[in-house]
């Protein structure tokens, strides 16, 4: 697994604690996290600095939770944009966003696929 997505030693002490329910957990977070996503992109979208400030917020720490470092950098920057209400890189910061999710859900996938417990 690659950490410079994924913080494999967040991943093990999750597994740790989580036991066998840690497949849900993984479920849980992929479900979340596009809902999130959905928030973040409507927010953007509406130019709402403070819907998107907390939305970001919220995303960065349930992907600092889960590992997902550099996930949770890009959102550490989208809500500081935000905060500061410098929206024009809001769209792009968003979409860096998006397209860091999209790696991390395909490792998550597959860390759940290779999990037995």
């Amino acid at each position: 697994m690659s950490d410079i997505h994924l913080d494999s030693t967040v991943l093990l002490a999750l597994q740790d604690v989580m036991e066998d329910e840690y497949p849900v957990l993984l479920d849980t977070f992929l479900i979340d996290s596009e809902e999130r996503l959905l928030s973040l992109r409507q927010a953007e979208q509406a130019t709402d600095a403070q819907s998107l400030r907390l939305a970001a917020h919220s995303f960065k720490g349930s992907c600092s939770n889960m590992g997902a470092l550099m996930l949770a950098g890009l959102c550490r920057q989208l809500e500081e944009a935000a905060r500061r209400e410098q929206l024009a890189q809001a769209p792009e910061l968003v979409e860096q966003v998006e397209r860091e999710f999209a790696i991390v859900r395909i490792l998550l996938k597959s860390e759940r696929q290779r999990y037995r417990h």
